[in-house]
């Protein structure tokens, strides 16, 4: 149990060898406490992903956190209910205490994950779910929460808005993510250029080799190694998942303490449609970078 957030069903409990009578008997002597019908935990419900997990089991086989709930276990949208959002097959989609029930005819292996070992819809399923119930400019926000962690995929998300059908938050989500395309690198690289070219700034290298003292390197999105300066600009695709996103910041760490290297974010959106403050910053960035 301490795997699941000290929570389990009554079928686990029993595959693990108690009886019915001998879960009763530890409810009744305090060692379990009685969550919701068939679901049990060592003790009162103290996390957000323990109650999560506790409704879910609830809710039976096939069952996903959804909706609201889904949007702050994947950590787009805080969510303060005290209310469960759990998707289930037909015929198991009712609501109980504590949970909102929804069900869904739909769901696709590629619209279930888990997260934090609890199974939960996937975060385009979940992004099309929160559209459905609350107003479009949380769910603008909530993709863009998604885009600063990298985990946010446009291609995945058309390709369930393609097959969502009737679904209510369908037309919300596809006016949400109405925004440009993302560039090519190319493009990118040109904007860049541009931006340099116009405000009389030293142009960058791009996707060059920067080799470090340990002997491992990488290829920066662009570098003034004059100035020991690196910029990224978030949006790429393989920077687009939450393993990325730990392994970029973890590099921007190495960089700076090991080789003194100071490394800026921009996001495309940034680069391709504020060219002008883009160009402001990178250039106060490489002035305190000459002084020092």
């Amino acid at each position: 149990m301490a795997e699941q957030h000290g929570v389990a069903s009554l079928r686990q409990l029993e595959a693990l060898g108690l009886s019915a009578e001998a879960v009763r008997l530890r409810v009744a002597s305090g060692r379990l406490v009685r969550v919701h019908a068939g679901v049990f935990a060592l003790a009162p419900l103290r996390t957000d992903q323990a109650r999560w997990l506790a409704a879910v089991l609830a809710c039976g086989s096939g069952a996903l956190l959804s909706h609201r709930s889904a949007a702050a276990l994947w950590g787009i949208r805080p969510d303060s209910r005290a209310t469960v959002d759990v998707t289930s097959p037909p015929r198991h989609g009712r609501s109980r205490p504590g949970i909102h029930g929804h069900t869904s005819r739909i769901l696709s292996a590629t619209d279930r994950a888990t997260v934090d070992g609890i199974p939960l819809t996937s975060l385009p399923r979940t992004l099309l779910d929160l559209a459905a119930v609350v107003a479009r400019h949380q769910v603008e926000r909530a993709i863009e929460r998604a885009e600063t962690l990298r985990i946010f995929d446009r291609r995945a998300l058309e390709e369930l808005l393609a097959r969502a059908g009737g679904h209510r938050g369908a037309g919300p989500l596809r006016a949400a993510v109405a925004k440009p395309i993302a560039p090519t690198r190319n493009e990118l690289k040109r904007a860049m250029h541009e931006i340099c070219r116009g405000a009389g700034l030293p142009e960058p290298r791009v996707n060059e080799w920067l080799a470090l003292a340990d002997g491992t390197g990488f290829r920066p999105d662009f570098w003034w190694p004059e100035h020991w300066l690196v910029v990224e600009t978030d949006g790429f695709e393989e920077h687009g998942t939450r393993h990325a996103f730990g392994h970029d910041r973890a590099r921007d760490r190495r960089l700076k303490l090991g080789a003194d290297i100071e490394t800026i974010r921009f996001t495309w959106e940034e680069v391709m449609l504020t060219p002008t403050a883009v160009a402001a910053e990178l250039s106060a960035f490489l002035r305190q970078a000459a002084v020092a």
